[in-house]
């Protein structure tokens, strides 16, 4: 998400600086947002000078405090745990200008507790791209409880810049997107668990049957399904309802290390270098 997110504003005119802790990881980055862009520039999405702009736009960092000491928006990318996006933020806020609004993409995590540890509550803002961000047009933009007008109008009118289209919604766990998202493929999970049916005839009905560009246990191994246990952790936790409690399926696969994509295997295998998958054997 953060390449992304950082491949979108490049592409768009702006200066960026792309942080993470890990030089590794900023190198592997910047190999993606530069295929990313290669393959756009292929299908005449995006023009030869555009391509170039982008790759002079984006600079990485791995000191978080230099890099926001001149921003004028910093969007937070990291991983679903709170007490990680806590620090960041608490980093940030002690880090940019007064005026930088602070913003995250947080899928699930309440935008005014992240807001809490801050000295600016004000300026903070969920700014929940989809994954692929160079792809999907939407951003959901999230107001916390002291998020004002002003900010909020500002995200709109930047989102639009970036050729996405906003939604403003409030802030309650899991937002829109993933309040109606993930019980779905919570549930999913659980027909798959009960027996009802395969991960194939279950993706099959989704995706014919309700015409869904994608399976919710394909989309699931791609959004990573230890980002889906959290987030439905988040979602019981806040509602305090049985209702959004995961699957012991999902439960286990986490633990299992067994997360999707990323990992190499989920509900399907996933072949490295192709975009081939399978079913996996134990689901046979």
């Amino acid at each position: 998400m953060g390449n992304g997110i950082a491949h979108v504003f490049g592409l768009n005119g702006f200066t960026v600086k792309l942080v993470d802790v890990s030089e590794t990881a900023l190198q592997k980055a910047l190999s993606t947002i530069a295929k990313n862009t290669e393959r756009m520039l292929g299908k005449g999405s995006i023009t030869a000078e555009q391509a170039s702009a982008c790759a002079t736009a984006i600079t990485t960092h791995t000191d978080l405090a230099s890099a926001c000491s001149t921003a004028d928006l910093v969007v937070e990318a990291a991983t679903e745990n709170v007490a990680l996006k806590l620090k960041i933020f608490a980093d940030m806020d002690a880090a940019a200008p007064a005026s930088c609004i602070l913003a995250t993409n947080t899928s699930s995590i309440s935008i005014t507790k992240i807001a809490a540890v801050t000295k600016r509550p004000e300026l903070v803002i969920g700014m929940h791209f989809m994954n692929p961000v160079t792809i999907m047009k939407l951003v959901e933009v999230i107001r916390g409880y002291s998020t004002t007008q002003a900010v909020c109008d500002q995200i709109i009118a930047l989102s639009q810049k970036l050729g996405k289209i906003p939604t403003v919604v409030n802030d309650y766990p899991g937002f829109v997107s993933n309040r109606i998202l993930m019980p779905m493929i919570n549930e999913a999970i659980e027909t798959l668990f009960q027996g009802v049916a395969g991960v194939t005839e279950i993706d099959t009905v989704m995706k014919l049957g309700m015409a869904h560009p994608m399976g919710p246990l394909q989309l699931a191994d791609f959004i990573g399904l230890d980002t889906c246990l959290a987030i439905l952790r988040v979602l019981q936790d806040g509602f305090g309802n049985p209702k959004y409690a995961p699957c012991p399926l999902l439960i286990n696969m986490v633990a299992a290390g067994k997360l999707g994509v990323k990992s190499g295997e989920g509900f399907y295998t996933y072949i490295a270098g192709s975009k081939e998958s399978k079913v996996s054997a134990q689901f046979l």
